[in-house]
């Protein structure tokens, strides 16, 4: 690998109304390197990205290409440059073929008597999809393609177009193990080949997997660059991140069980879950694991209300739940807190006070309309407790990071009197140190009384935080472990089918 960068990024800084996104930051790349940018949610990564996609312009500092000082004014001068930028939310055109989106704005290269040569086109985007190691006929619809699919088109794209750098934004968010493998070997494959990526991640098994640098920020500086993963442990990289010492990574606050709070009896939805049961009591947090596509999230909506079921019977406090809608669960005291928060816990074009009190808006009414002054004393009182870190309580959603969108989901839930609370993922896409703050909040609920079951795809959460574990596998559950006998190993086995029942 060059060890000489070809691109530096000089004393960078950006500021918005009352925000300094970034302070003089230093960054730069090599030749097939993949350099890692690390830090919490709020750092300056998203935000240095853009500036280096020509989404944002920096308000000083210098980027240079190959020595020569540049002006990267709009993503389509960034393109000239070589770069191209794979964001968690693809730039894909659903109904048109995965041919034509790879080369869409780029059909004069195809063109031949006035005319667009498909076949060649057609053929073209074969060969990108054989470099990249996968069978993806060209002619199939995008809207048709899983996400893992969806992103090699995203890259294929990029190819076409001469990248030299890919930077990717949290890649592996919505792939399943086996998925995130295999983005592993095509970017392995891009260095290979010359080509340089920027990587976005909170996971910091794969950081250490495939990253040769990581840049730290932290609150819009640069920390350190370290020019190898091998020069760190977990834990010091934390540190770096977060500023301060993480000495127990999932805080586990033990209380005394008590009361049954949740029975769930013979719930079954033909071709999705089968039978299941358990039973949730208060002072514990129940958990549950298994690979994607296990019916977990399915379950979870069903008793939300969210997803209908065919028979079984849900005994909440006691009192059987019929079929019913989210609406009135929530006013029973069940709150679901969804794995997509974007999409199913927030409204993004809508500021934070009308988000949290939206699921029960009669607590802050008078009569016909909402009370201002109950509205903004309710949310307030949630802004300090959950430690939302926004300038004002009226700032639209859809500008807070991961975990500040996540504290507004949890404090809908708070907001709405519930007695259970069902976190989905509830760390998905969360930087460490406000995954350590939801642990936090977690551990304090179920000490309040308030019962929990937390959904996770991320075993060492499971195992840090939970009391009891419920394993799933094809709709069914395959086993259950208590947390002095759970290991990675016996959830994996069950979650595989190789365990019986414990």
């Amino acid at each position: 690998m060059d060890q000489k960068p070809f691109l530096t990024m000089n004393n960078i800084s950006k500021s918005f109304p009352g925000v300094q996104a970034l302070k003089n930051v230093d960054f730069d790349l090599r030749k097939s390197e993949v350099h890692c940018i690390l830090g919490e949610n709020g750092a300056g990564k998203s935000t240095l990205i853009k500036i280096l996609s020509g989404a944002l312009r920096e308000d000083s500092g210098i980027i240079s290409i190959d020595g020569e000082p540049v002006a990267l004014d709009s993503p389509a001068k960034a393109h000239e440059y070589g770069f191209a930028t794979i964001y968690q939310e693809f730039n894909l055109c659903p109904n048109l073929s995965v041919a034509a989106n790879i080369f869409l704005g780029e059909e004069k290269l195809f063109k031949k008597r006035g005319l667009i040569d498909r076949a060649k086109m057609r053929e073209k985007a074969k060969e990108y999809m054989k470099k990249l190691g996968v069978n993806i006929s060209p002619t199939t619809r995008v809207s048709s393609l899983t996400v893992a699919q969806q992103q090699v088109v995203e890259i294929s794209k990029a190819l076409s177009r001469g990248a030299r750098v890919i930077i990717m934004d949290e890649p592996t968010a919505a792939l399943s193990g086996d998925e995130a493998n295999k983005l592993f070997e095509v970017i392995r494959y891009l260095k290979e080949n010359g080509v340089s990526i920027v990587y976005i991640s909170h996971r910091l098994d794969e950081i250490f997997e495939i990253g040769d640098r990581i840049t730290v920020l932290r609150d819009g500086a640069k920390v350190r660059t370290l020019e190898s993963t091998t020069e760190i442990s977990r834990q010091e990289l934390v540190s770096l991140m977060v500023g301060r010492k993480i000495e127990d990574w999932i805080p586990k606050v033990k209380i005394e069980r008590g009361k049954e709070i949740l029975k769930v009896s013979n719930l079954s939805r033909k071709g999705v879950f089968h039978d299941i049961g358990f039973s949730l009591y208060q002072g514990e947090i129940l958990g549950f694991s298994g690979l994607v596509g296990s019916g977990r999230t399915e379950v979870m909506r069903a008793i939300f209300g969210a997803d209908p079921y065919d028979e079984g019977t849900i005994l909440f406090n006691g009192q059987e739940m019929k079929k019913v809608n989210p609406s009135k669960v929530i006013k029973s005291g069940i709150y679901l807190l969804p794995e997509n928060r974007k999409d199913q816990g927030l409204v993004l074009l809508m500021p934070i006070s009308q988000n949290i009190t939206l699921p029960r808006l009669s607590l802050v009414s008078n009569i016909f309309k909402v009370s201002a002054r109950k509205e903004k004393s309710a949310v307030e009182g949630y802004r300090k407790e959950l430690n939302i870190k926004t300038p004002t309580i009226r700032r639209l959603v859809k500008f807070l990071s991961g975990g500040n969108q996540q504290k507004c989901v949890l404090a809908k839930g708070l907001f709405s009197k519930s007695k259970l609370l069902i976190f989905d993922e509830p760390t998905r896409g969360i930087d460490v140190g406000t995954k350590s703050e939801i642990y936090d909040l977690i551990n304090t609920l179920v000490a309040e009384g308030i019962g929990v079951i937390v959904v996770s795809s991320e075993l060492p959460e499971i195992l840090g935080l939970c009391d009891r574990i419920i394993v799933m596998k094809d709709g069914r559950i395959s086993g259950e472990i208590d947390r002095d006998h759970a290991t990675q190993e016996s959830v994996m086995r069950l979650a595989l089918g190789e365990g019986g029942l414990n």
